[in-house]
């Protein structure tokens, strides 16, 4: 099975079209064993795409994390997928519209240089209320902002919001150490409240303008960065009122710029050409 690598800020991705993988589907195996960093390629997941419409640049996408579950949307995914199928020449124009678990999300060209490639991603609105997240405490609310969620006998004051997958946001004055973060990112993302489970973001604010963020990702774990965890800090940071609509987000290994916009909430950021290679199916 042929593959490529790509990897947008280090959150890094192994694409295969799906014409390369068998008719049966099971992608769940496959995705724990080419993902595993000591005995398969390494990735924090795997990427199943297919163009349907090379002319109007239609495709399909599916993304499984490390530990083989299904998830719904990667903001960092879509673009290094995007960048794929322009690496190819795949589509035709400048633009691929790919067909999610969690609708349409639309990807434009901005530029390249070599092998890194700079692309805008239309993520949609924004779902704020318990229902649409989902998020269940046994009531229904309209907006999660500052919830108090308790956790190893402490209170953290989250907001909580659904980019088409869940996050949990949680702003701090400084990163807690490794130990800290990851132990609370883990138990987040598997508290009760979360049906479908949750990503989860541990946010500084350094002006209204710019952000920085430490990302623990449901089914991996951390994570260099995020695309969609970039975009849900940046709409928790909104919503909050801590900056405006414009957001750069630092990450450990660079930044992406979000823009919300009405209903439409837009992410630009890199997505970078790593390596082909060929994986024996077992």
């Amino acid at each position: 099975m042929k593959f490529s690598k790509f990897h947008s800020l280090g959150n890094d991705f192994l694409i295969v079209d799906r014409d390369e993988v068998a008719e049966t589907g099971e992608f769940k195996d496959l995705a724990r064993a080419i993902c595993e960093r000591h005995t398969g390629v390494g990735a924090d997941g795997l990427l199943i795409v297919s163009v349907t419409n090379p002319a109007r640049g239609e495709a399909t996408f599916r993304i499984f994390n490390a530990d083989g579950s299904e998830a719904e949307i990667s903001g960092n995914g879509i673009r290094c997928a995007a960048a794929y199928l322009f690496s190819q020449q795949r589509v035709e124009g400048r633009t691929v519209r790919f067909d999610t678990a969690s609708g349409e999300r639309e990807c434009d060209f901005i530029e390249r240089a070599q092998d890194r490639y700079t692309i805008r991603i239309d993520l949609g609105a924004p779902r704020l209320s318990s229902k649409e997240i989902p998020f269940d405490d046994g009531q229904i609310r309209e907006r999660i902002i500052d919830y108090p969620l308790t956790i190893h006998k402490k209170v953290y004051p989250v907001t909580v919001v659904s980019m088409g997958n869940p996050h949990c946001s949680i702003f701090v004055d400084k990163f807690p150490n490794h130990i800290d973060w990851w132990a609370t990112g883990a138990e987040i993302e598997s508290h009760p409240f979360f049906p479908n489970r949750t990503n989860v973001e541990f946010i500084r604010v350094h002006s209204r303008e710019e952000i920085e963020v430490l990302f623990w990702e449901r089914g991996v774990g951390e994570t260099m960065s995020s695309g969609s965890g970039s975009t849900a800090a940046a709409v928790a940071s909104i919503l909050k009122g801590l900056t405006g609509r414009k957001v750069r987000v630092k990450t450990s290994m660079g930044q992406l710029l979000v823009e919300w916009e009405g209903d439409t909430v837009r992410q630009t950021g890199p997505a970078e050409f790593v390596f082909v290679g060929s994986f024996l199916l077992k």
